[in-house]
C-alpha cells in the first residue's frame, strides 16, 4: 500500500493521486496545495511526511464539542462570529507566520488570523456557523501547528490594565510645570506693574492647579499612611503624607493672608517625583507568570465512561476536569496526564511521575493499584476510577498548604520601612523642638518654623532611593535573564545565608544528556537496524538514543513489536534486534542487581551485545558556582531522586555541604521551614512542579527554566538556565544594590541637614524649598541610576570564579 505524502499514513481506504503524489484524504491534499502554491514546498524537504493525519487528532479534541468549554475559551461570540486565542508552541519563523496568517486560504470561514510572534499566540476570528472550534483546532493540527490548550485557558480571567498611575503622573506633572511657571516672578521679586497687579490671580491659579494634585494624584499616600497608623505602623508614607498636607495647608494660609505665594510648586513637584518612582518600581516583567500552579499543566477535559441508560454498554463523553467526582470512570490514553487520584481498573499502566517527584524511571502498575494525579501514562490506554476530585488530589493538595496563601512581603520589612519609623519620630521631635524654642525667642515665628521643618525634611529622597535603585536592578537582571517578581525580592536576596538546590532539572540539564555504550561493537548493519527500530518507538529513552544515532542509515522494518515497559523488537531481512531491559533481551539480571544506572540493553539474533548507559549531565560551571557561594552561604541539596549520584555530587560540593535524597514535595517544604525556624534566610533553586511548595516557603524562591515562557511554578523569580553560572553574581549585586540605597539615604540626610538649617532659623523662603526639594530628588535619582548602570555593565563581565574587589 502507498503512504500519504503529507502525513505518512497508509492510504488504506482511499488513495487520492495528485501531482504524482498520493494522499490519504482531501485534507492532506489541500494542505499540500496551499503550501506548494505559495512557495512553501520546502516544508517537505525538512523532514519526510512532516504533517499530521487528520484521523490521529479526531478523538484528542472531542472536548471542544462541549458547549460549556467553548464558552470559556472564546473571547467573543456574537452574531455567529467567534474569536479565540491559542498558544502555538511550534511557531518559530517567518514561514510559520505566513501560513497561519493565511488560514483563510485553507478555509474561507476563517475571517482573519493574527500572530503575536514573541508570545507565540494566534488570534483567530471565524464564522462559527461554517466551522466549529474543534474543526479549527484540527485544521491547525493538520498543518503542524497544534494549539496548547490547558485547564488554565478555561478558567482564565481577562487582564485588567490599570492606567490610574499614568493619569496621576500626568496630573502632577502638568500642575508642577505650570505652578513653577507662575511662581518665577515671585522667586526673583520681579518688580513689574502688570505682574504686581495680577499676582493674586496667579496665586489662586496655583491653588486651583494644586487641588487635583492633593485630592487625586497624592491620594494613595494618604490612604497608605492612614492604614499604617491604624495598624500602629510608621511606614514611609506617614511622613510623606504629613509633608504634603503641611505644604498644602501652609501655602493656602499664605495666599489667603497675602503673606506670599506658598509652596504649591514644592508640593506638586514632590508628588510628581514620588509617583515617577512608584511607576518605575512597578515596571516588572508582566509577560511572565509567577503564580502558575497545576491548572497550567492539566488537561482541560477528560474522557469519562458512562453506562448507556440501563444497559451495560458504555459510551465515551468529554467532561470538564472540574466536573469529575468520586466514583466516575475515566479513560486515560497513551501520553495523557492523570488529572485526579484514582484506582487502576483496566489496562497496563506505566506511569511516569517525573512531573511530580523528579524520578525519571516510569513505574509499572497493576489492576487495583493507586494512581496519583500528575502521572503520565506511557503505555496504551487505561481505565481509572476517580477517588478524589481535582481539588482534593495528592498533587493539588500541595497548593492548599497555607504557604501559598502567605504574602512573603507581609513577613518582610523593607529597608525603607525600617528607616521610616526612626525618620518620622526624629522629624516630629525636631519640629516640636523648633516650635518650643521659637516660642521663647519670637512666638510669631514658632508656627512657621514648625511647618517649615515638616516641609523641608519631607522624606522624598528616601522614598525615591529604593524604587529607582531596585527598579533599575529589576531591569538589569531581566536583561540578563533573571526575571524577578518585584523589587522586595532583591532586598531579600541580599540577606540570603543558605542556598538550597533541587537536583534533577536544576543542577542537571536535559539538553545535553551523556550516553555511553558498553559492550561489543555493533556492525554497520546492526547500527542501522538499531536506529530504525528506535525510530518507531515513542519511549523517552528510545527518543534520546535515536537522536544520538539518527545519522545511521534508516531502513523500513519488516516487523516491529513493543512490549510495554520491557522493550522493543525490530526485524529486517530476518535479522532481529531487541532493545530494552536486561531481562527483555534474554540475560539474567542477578549480576546487575546493585547497579542503579539507567541503561538500555541490546541483543541481536539472540546474542547479547551490550548497553547504552544514560548519565546525568550537570550544568556548565556548577563547581565554580558552589565554590563562590561559600563560605558566606551554606549549600544544601534536596532531591526527589535516589542517591545514585551522591558520589559525583560530593566531588563537586564544598566540604560540610548537606545532601538529602528521596525527598517528597512536602518533605522539601518542611525542611525549608525548619531552616527558617533556626533563623536562616533561605533561597531555594528548583525547576519542577514538585518544588513549588519549597519555592513558596523559602525567603527567595527561584525557578530555573530552559524556557521561561513555558514553565514557571510559584516563585519569586525565574532564571534562564543559560545564566545559571551567574547565580552568585546576582546575589552579590543585590547586596551592592542595598548598599547603594543606604548611601542614598546618607545623601538625603545631607540635604535634610541643610534644609533644617534654613527651617530652624526661620529663613525658609519658598525659593529655597523650590530648589532644595527637587534638587535632592533629582540628585538621588541620578546617583542611584549611575551606580546601578555601572553594576549592570559589570554583570556582563563577572564570572562565578572572579569578582571585582568591590563585590567581594
Amino acid at each position: 500500500m502507498e503512504s500519504c505524502f503529507h502525513c505518512g499514513d497508509i492510504c488504506s481506504t482511499t488513495t487520492i493521486s495528485h501531482q504524482d503524489k498520493s494522499f490519504c484524504c482531501n485534507g492532506c491534499k489541500t494542505v499540500f496545495d496551499i503550501l506548494n502554491d505559495n512557495d512553501l514546498s520546502y516544508y517537505y524537504d525538512l523532514e519526510r511526511t512532516p504533517g499530521t493525519s487528520p484521523l490521529a487528532q479526531e478523538v484528542k479534541f472531542d472536548f471542544l464539542e462541549n458547549s460549556e468549554i467553548i464558552k470559556k475559551l472564546v473571547e467573543f461570540d456574537e452574531d455567529a462570529i467567534q474569536v479565540v486565542s491559542f498558544l502555538i508552541p511550534s511557531i518559530h519563523c517567518s514561514s510559520c507566520i505566513w501560513v497561519l496568517e493565511n488560514l483563510n486560504k485553507l478555509d474561507p470561514a476563517i475571517r482573519n488570523a493574527q500572530i503575536n510572534f514573541p508570545k507565540k499566540t494566534l488570534r483567530v476570528s471565524y464564522k462559527s456557523t461554517e466551522i466549529s472550534l474543534k474543526q479549527l483546532v484540527l485544521l491547525l493540527s493538520r498543518i503542524g501547528y497544534e494549539p496548547y490548550i490547558s485547564l488554565e485557558d478555561a478558567t482564565k480571567k481577562g487582564t485588567i490594565i490599570d492606567r490610574g498611575l499614568i493619569y496621576k503622573i500626568g496630573v502632577a506633572g502638568f500642575a508642577f510645570g505650570n505652578i513653577m511657571f507662575l511662581s518665577f516672578p515671585e522667586y526673583f521679586e520681579v518688580d513689574e506693574f502688570w505682574l504686581n497687579q495680577y499676582k493674586h490671580v496667579f496665586r489662586w491659579l496655583m491653588f486651583a492647579l494644586s487641588l487635583p494634585v492633593i485630592t487625586y494624584a497624592a491620594r494613595d499616600y494618604f490612604i497608605s499612611a492612614f492604614k499604617g497608623l491604624r495598624s500602629k505602623i510608621l511606614n514611609i508614607d506617614v511622613p510623606i503624607a504629613l509633608g504634603i498636607i503641611v505644604l498644602f495647608l501652609r501655602s493656602s494660609v499664605d495666599i489667603t493672608m497675602n503673606w506670599g505665594s506658598g509652596y504649591f510648586d514644592s508640593m506638586s513637584g514632590l508628588v510628581f517625583f514620588l509617583l515617577l518612582g512608584k511607576f518605575f518600581q512597578q515596571k516588572t516583567y508582566a509577560f511572565l507568570s509567577f503564580e502558575r500552579d497545576y491548572k497550567s499543566y492539566f488537561p482541560i477535559a477528560v474522557t469519562r465512561l458512562q453506562k448507556k441508560n440501563s444497559s451495560s454498554e458504555e459510551i465515551e463523553e468529554q467532561a470538564q476536569v472540574y466536573e469529575l467526582k468520586k466514583g466516575d470512570r475515566i479513560l486515560i490514553r497513551n501520553s495523557e496526564l492523570l488529572p485526579v487520584d484514582g484506582i487502576l481498573i483496566k489496562g497496563t499502566a506505566l506511569i511516569d511521575y517525573s512531573f511530580v517527584t523528579g524520578e525519571a524511571a516510569p513505574l509499572h502498575k497493576s489492576s487495583g493499584d493507586m494512581l496519583y494525579a500528575g502521572g503520565r501514562q506511557q503505555a496504551g490506554s487505561i481505565e481509572v476510577e476517580v477517588l478524589k476530585s481535582i481539588e482534593q488530589s495528592y498533587l493539588t493538595q500541595l497548593w492548599s498548604n497555607e504557604v501559598f496563601d502567605k504574602n512573603k512581603e507581609s513577613t518582610f520589612q523593607s529597608l525603607t520601612d525600617k528607616i521610616s519609623k526612626s525618620f518620622t519620630i526624629s522629624l516630629l521631635s525636631i519640629a516640636i523642638f523648633g516650635f518650643v524654642g521659637w516660642m521663647f525667642i519670637d512666638s510669631s515665628k514658632a508656627l512657621n518654623v514648625f511647618t517649615a521643618v515638616l516641609i523641608v525634611a519631607c522624606p522624598c529622597a528616601i522614598a525615591l532611593a529604593a524604587p529607582f535603585t531596585l527598579g533599575n536592578l529589576l531591569r538589569i537582571f531581566g536583561s540578563n535573564k533573571l526575571y524577578i517578581k518585584d523589587s522586595s525580592v532583591i532586598e531579600q536576596m541580599a540577606n540570603v545565608d543558605t542556598v538550597v538546590f533541587d537536583k534533577t532539572g536544576t543542577l542537571t540539564t536535559t539538553s545535553n544528556n551523556i550516553i555511553t555504550y558498553e559492550g561489543i561493537s555493533l556492525t554497520t548493519e546492526e547500527e542501522s537496524l538499531l536506529t530504525s527500530t528506535l525510530r518507531a518507538s515513542n519511549h523517552s529513552l528510545s527518543r534520546q538514543l535515536y537522536e544520538l544515532l539518527n545519522k545511521n542509515e534508516i531502513q523500513t522494518l519488516d516487523d516491529f513489536e513493543e512490549n510495554v515497559g520491557q522493550g522493543i523488537t525490530g526485524v529486517i531481512n530476518k535479522h532481529h534486534i531487541k532493545v530494552g531491559s536486561i531481562s527483555y533481551v534474554g540475560l539474567s539480571s542477578e549480576s546487575l542487581k546493585s547497579d542503579q544506572r539507567t541503561a538500555v540493553h541490546i541483543s541481536t539474533d539472540n546474542q547479547y551485545k551490550g548497553c547504552y548507559v544514560f548519565y546525568n549531565d550537570y550544568r556548565q560551571g556548577i563547581k565554580p558556582i558552589f565554590d563562590s557561594l561559600t563560605p558566606d552561604r551554606e549549600i544544601i541539596i534536596l532531591s526527589g531522586d535516589n542517591d545514585g549520584e551522591k558520589d559525583n555530587l560530593l566531588k563537586l560540593l564544598p566540604a560540610n555541604s548537606k545532601l538529602l535524597f528521596n525527598q517528597k514535595p512536602e518533605d522539601k517544604l518542611s525542611y525549608i521551614h525548619s531552616l527558617q525556624e533556626k533563623g536562616k534566610k533561605v533561597m531555594m533553586i528548583g525547576d519542577g512542579l514538585n518544588d513549588a511548595g519549597a519555592l513558596a516557603q523559602s525567603d527567595v524562591g527561584i525557578s530555573i527554566s530552559e524556557n521561561v515562557n513555558i514553565f514557571s511554578p510559584a516563585c519569586d523569580g525565574i532564571l534562564d538556565a543559560s545564566r545559571f553560572q551567574d547565580l552568585t553574581t546576582y546575589l552579590e549585586i543585590s547586596k551592592k544594590g542595598v548598599k547603594t540605597i543606604k548611601n542614598a539615604f546618607r545623601f538625603s540626610l545631607f540635604y535634610n541637614v541643610i534644609g533644617l538649617g534654613f527651617a530652624l532659623s526661620g529663613n525658609l523662603a519658598p525659593v529655597v524649598a523650590a530648589i532644595l526639594m527637587p534638587l535632592s530628588s533629582i540628585s538621588i535619582v541620578i546617583f542611584t541610576t549611575l551606580v546601578t548602570y555601572r553594576l549592570g555593565n559589570n554583570l556582563n563581565k563577572f564570572s562565578t570564579s572572579s569578582y571585582p574587589e568591590d563585590l567581594q
